[in-house]
């Protein structure tokens, strides 16, 4: 039987012929990208084949596992849709790249960059003069029912120049070898970042042969775009923005990752305000103009007040920026319409109409159903057709939903069908795709694939990225390819038969070098940083109330009663049930955490992801099989080194700009609250037995007490290190002390020597602290500096995070 990689590690490997390329035949009748006709490996794949026979089957495995591992350790994944819910799924890698040579790789993207031309020129047709409707080039049903076209944006001349900025091309070769279109991705098309995570994990696993093909590198696509869309800006120190539907959007992480390795601004919709036709982000520092805006939402949700009514993700007032050329959009709005199945029914007779030349790469055979013609070609011969949405986009298989194989419906059925609802329906081939190589449980076999291109407009015109990446079938069957349906993704190679320069995001500079401002922060990724750390510091303190109480447990049992009736108190304050291992209220703390994380993944090292992340798996491993006391305590112990660790990646590796300063906000202010609530009930004279030791030990100051003091705790000793000692890092006046620093070097702190509200109030707080004695401290005074720290949250709030 064949097994998995995973399985091979665990038993004994299988043969080099396990790879099966003896066995190895492509289906009947269709194009294999490896093997010619005959059977005969292609010469530009022999290097590839050749250094894999030439691996063990150990080295092989530990290869393919180190591809892996660089996605898991990167956080790669996407968002998986199924039965009312969506789960993230690791990034589904097929280790065996595609090889495409030069040669072929030009003439593909010639043919792609005419295509982008043409889907130009119909875009401004219809939201311009309209011609193509006008002269029957199109039908006007077709359009005016077409919800992607968006009437609002009639009449609107992009500011660049423009329409289309960014597009890609979903390609397949047929059985004669030739390169067909199978669907135009024209909305917002994703899938670039994963392109290159994958070929830094597949160059990882094929390390040597990689450095010796001559594989053309993706980084200089990049770098020629990313400075396309600086070029659009009216000001060379204008933003640009990438705007994302959030994390719960299936591409989200792709989002993220291209705004980091670009170096742009990462926004939701409610970040953007538009204010005297200029769109506007909300900043810490204030409103500050956004001049170009790559959107990776669907159209229809980009404006709820001109568009679509029910959007929560949009923002008012965005088509009243693009019609005052306030505004460059990345793609225009209303672009999706070009997606549409049923244009491309005319889109060979639209290249001569407006190109005056026929397609270089045609698009499957399609059929409009709303034409009489049209339906009686598809009733005279529906085999190998399929029938789908008209208004649809993309493959019919792309989607969950079953499209209809005309040929399996009765006549009469199909007849009755296009002649009630024609107009709502196209035909399409079903392409029989060429297939790859796929290392499926240790052997090749055949998968179908698609390539998807993407193209940019640069300076030097049209751009494609050479390679972007291969969507490889499940199974034989060619409908399998998306990802929805267990699809996965491959890295493309094109391949130069000479040296390909090494190519990278850098661009050559002129003079001395001058150290870039950093990006303005906006308000939500504020809002989120300092809430993941009153979040992470609430998860340690209550992990450490934990531990204290099953300590107690294990060494005391029922004779620690009193401490710890009221250790369950100060657990309830946190809506805790102090009697589960791992309750569910500390999880739900760290589910907070994590989901404030989640909103700044483009500020958040992959490293303190990834530990965060782990955290929460330990916690949810450890739930269900944790005895009260001694067992409990352990795993509470090892919640907290993670906690540690996580903490100190962020400490140690986060640059120290506005969003450190407000996660630090966050994590004082929440340690500090913490503490004066603990030395309140666990200082006052009628706590039990006890109470002081543990108000030592939760303050993690045990053996700072035993060196400062040569007594036992009593009050005083207490107090002073845990609420008055600035040098004690867990000490409520450490805490003040550090949120002090921090709020003085935020923007509008003071000006022309004038504190903000909340540096007054800082500055109070500072002070009583400061002034405060053992003795004068008591519980009433340390609920007091308790309720003035989360009136200092309510004040940080108001100021800068609304």
């Amino acid at each position: 039987m064949d097994r998995s990689p995973a399985q091979q590690q665990a038993g004994s490997p299988p043969t080099a012929a396990a790879l099966g390329i003896s066995a190895y035949r492509a289906p009947q009748g269709l194009q294999d990208e490896m093997m010619d006709a005959e059977g005969r490996i292609r010469p530009l794949w022999q290097p590839l084949l050749a250094h894999l026979q030439d691996m063990t089957d150990e080295a092989r495995i530990h290869a393919l596992s180190r591809a892996d591992q660089y996605l898991r350790d990167s956080g790669v994944f996407y968002r998986q849709y199924g039965a009312g819910q969506s789960t993230e799924r690791a990034w589904p890698l097929s280790h065996m790249p595609v090889l495409i040579a030069e040669e072929e790789w030009h003439g593909i993207c010639a043919a792609l960059a005419q295509r982008a031309d043409l889907l130009e020129r119909v875009m401004a047709d219809l939201y311009g003069p309209n011609r193509l409707v006008a002269e029957g080039h199109l039908p006007a049903a077709l359009i005016a029912a077409n919800p992607e076209w968006l009437r609002p944006m009639v009449g609107i001349q992009p500011r660049s120049g423009h329409f289309l900025h960014f597009l890609a091309f979903e390609i397949g070769r047929g059985p004669d070898g030739k390169w067909w279109v199978l669907a135009d991705r024209t909305q917002a098309p994703s899938g670039a970042g994963f392109a290159l995570e994958n070929r830094v994990a597949t160059s990882r696993a094929f390390a040597d042969v990689y450095q010796g093909l001559n594989v053309h590198r993706l980084a200089g696509f990049f770098r020629l775009f990313r400075d396309a869309l600086l070029n659009l800006r009216p000001d060379p120190v204008g933003r640009v923005a990438i705007l994302t539907p959030g994390p719960l959007n299936e591409t989200y992480y792709e989002h993220a990752w291209i705004a980091r390795y670009l170096g742009f601004t990462l926004v939701q919709g409610e970040d953007l305000v538009v204010s005297d036709g200029r769109l506007m982000v909300r900043t810490v520092s204030g409103l500050r103009s956004v001049d170009v805006l790559w959107r990776r939402l669907d159209s229809g949700y980009a404006d709820p007040l001109e568009l679509n009514p029910a959007s929560r993700i949009g923002t008012a007032g965005m088509v009243s920026a693009l019609r005052d050329q306030g505004l460059t959009m990345v793609n225009a709005l209303g672009s999706g319409v070009l997606e549409t199945r049923a244009l491309m029914a005319f889109m060979p007779k639209l290249a001569l109409r407006l190109l005056g030349s026929e397609l270089m790469m045609p698009n499957i055979a399609t059929w409009w159903c709303g034409g009489a013609a049209e339906r009686a070609q598809v009733l005279a011969d529906p085999s190998g057709l399929v029938l789908s949405a008209a208004l649809g986009t993309g493959l019919p298989f792309d989607r969950l939903e079953d499209p209809v194989l005309a040929d399996r419906l009765d006549p009469d059925g199909l007849a009755a069908i296009l002649d009630r609802q024609g107009a709502d329906h196209v035909a399409q081939e079903v392409v029989s795709l060429s297939t790859t190589p796929a290392l499926v449980k240790g052997r090749l076999e055949p998968r179908p694939l698609s390539l998807r291109v993407f193209l940019a407009r640069t300076a030097q015109g049209w751009q494609a990225m050479p390679g972007g990446f291969a969507r490889i079938g499940a199974s034989q069957d060619p409908t399998a390819l998306a990802m929805q349906r267990g699809g996965s993704a491959a890295d493309v190679w094109i391949v130069s038969p000479r040296e390909v320069a090494p190519d990278t995001l850098v661009e050559a500079r002129a003079g001395a070098y001058a150290r870039p401002e950093p990006g303005a922060l906006p308000s939500r990724a504020a809002d989120n940083l300092f809430w993941l750390g009153r979040y992470v510091e609430r998860t340690e303190m209550i992990v450490r109330l934990l531990r204290a109480r099953n300590m107690r447990l294990a060494e005391s049992g029922q004779a620690a009663q009193p401490l710890l009736k009221t250790m369950d108190g100060l657990l309830g304050a946190y809506d805790v049930d102090p009697s589960a291992g791992i309750p569910q209220g500390l999880i739900a703390v760290l589910d907070s955490a994590v989901a404030s994380a989640a909103q700044v993944r483009d500020r958040f090292s992959p490293d303190g992801w990834n530990a965060l992340s782990d955290l929460s798996k330990s916690m949810r491993r450890m739930g269900g099989h944790l005895h009260p006391g001694d067992d409990a305590a352990r795993a509470h112990s090892i919640l907290l080194r993670k906690l540690a660790g996580f903490s100190g990646l962020v400490h140690e590796n986060m640059y120290r700009f506005l969003g450190w300063r407000f996660l630090t906000i966050g994590r004082t202010l929440e340690r500090g609250m913490g503490i004066a609530g603990i030395l309140a009930l666990l200082g006052d004279p009628e706590a039990p037995p006890g109470a002081l030791d543990l108000a030592i030990e939760l303050g993690d100051s045990i053996l700072t007490h035993r060196r400062r003091f040569t007594v036992a705790a009593s009050r005083e000793t207490v107090i002073d290190l845990l609420a008055l000692d600035p040098m004690n890092p867990r000490s409520l006046r450490n805490q003040i002390d550090g949120m002090a620093a921090q709020v003085e070097m935020l923007p509008g702190a003071a000006r022309s020597g004038v504190l903000s509200p909340l540096a007054r109030a800082m500055l109070r707080l500072q002070t009583d602290a400061a002034t405060s004695q053992p003795e004068t401290l008591d519980g009433a005074a340390l609920l007091a500096l308790r309720g003035d720290m989360a009136a200092l949250s309510d004040l940080l709030t108001e100021t800068y995070l609304r």
